[in-house]
């Protein structure tokens, strides 16, 4: 039990990056209703904000065909070697792919009539200074469609985390996991704010969610997908020399949990976001 606290994970490094699914479970729901939200149109620029391993971008390319042009930004490198690497085989010639952070990008102002970002705007360092780019690059009516997931993510399991942090008498440690949480996924009223404040109507709003299911917590833990993407945010929660038993307490606490209940479920909601340029920042 906890060898998955020893797993590490080096996501500059070619090989670990190829072992990564291009479409992993977790940003296929997303994605598809991202896409279905866009309105598809020829010869248009398009802009995807932190494509990682290529999508929706290499998606969204080929259902706008080759009238129209998509960009794509992202400051990871490796992941940006390997959707080149995808894109040239895949023969998909309407693509530019930009290194680079999303608070200041390569373009000129009114450039775009279309931006998406599948689960990456809650990832950005100021989300405010993004939306403002957001405005400056896109044309007037241009269209911004994002998804985000809730601060109800994985609730279940945070509510374990908190039940063992209280019996240890961790309070500090507890507030950390509202601060991860934060970090990750505000919520949905802050980003409805910087959209108004950014020159963004909100057309429509979808609010959905998906299940993560597992056996019980150990194949939870032990999943490829959640020690890459979650596990070192996890440990950072907890004092180092309190990780063994901190987390084997949790493992076990779920376990037990997926024998009552014929398994152990976490929840995903998220949030579809389809906006509209509908004023000029100065």
């Amino acid at each position: 039990m906890t060898q998955y606290l020893r797993a590490q994970y080096n996501l500059n490094d070619p090989a670990c990056i190829s072992i990564i699914d291009d479409l992993p479970f977790w940003s296929a729901p997303f994605g598809i209703k991202l896409l279905d939200k866009v309105r598809y149109k020829k010869n248009i620029r398009a802009l995807d904000i932190g494509f990682g391993f290529g999508f929706p971008l290499m998606e969204l390319a080929m259902r706008l065909g080759p009238t129209s042009k998509v960009y794509g930004i992202d400051p990871w490198k490796a992941a940006m070697e390997r959707t080149q690497l995808k894109l040239k085989y895949a023969d998909v010639q309407n693509v530019e792919l930009i290194e680079g952070v999303a608070e200041a990008m390569p373009f000129e102002n009114n450039f775009f009539d279309l931006i998406v970002s599948n689960n990456g705007l809650n990832n950005v360092q100021d989300l405010t200074k993004v939306l403002a780019e957001c405005n400056r690059v896109s044309k007037m009516t241009a269209q911004l469609v994002f998804t985000f997931n809730t601060n109800r993510t994985f609730i279940e399991l945070y509510d374990v985390f908190r039940e063992v942090l209280k019996e240890h008498e961790l309070w500090e440690c507890e507030e950390k996991i509202d601060v991860h949480i934060y970090s990750k996924r505000k919520p949905l009223s802050e980003f409805k704010e910087v959209l108004g404040a950014t020159g963004f109507l909100i057309r429509a709003i979808h609010e959905d969610e998906f299940t993560y299911r597992f056996s019980d917590g150990t194949s939870l833990f032990n999943h490829l997908f959640m020690k890459v993407a979650f596990m070192e945010a996890w440990k950072e929660i907890v004092p180092s020399s309190l990780q063994v038993e901190i987390f084997q307490q949790i493992e076990e606490k779920m376990n037990r949990r997926a024998e009552r209940n014929q398994g152990f479920a976490m929840r995903v909601p998220f949030v579809t976001m389809d906006c509209e340029k509908t004023k000029q920042l100065n």
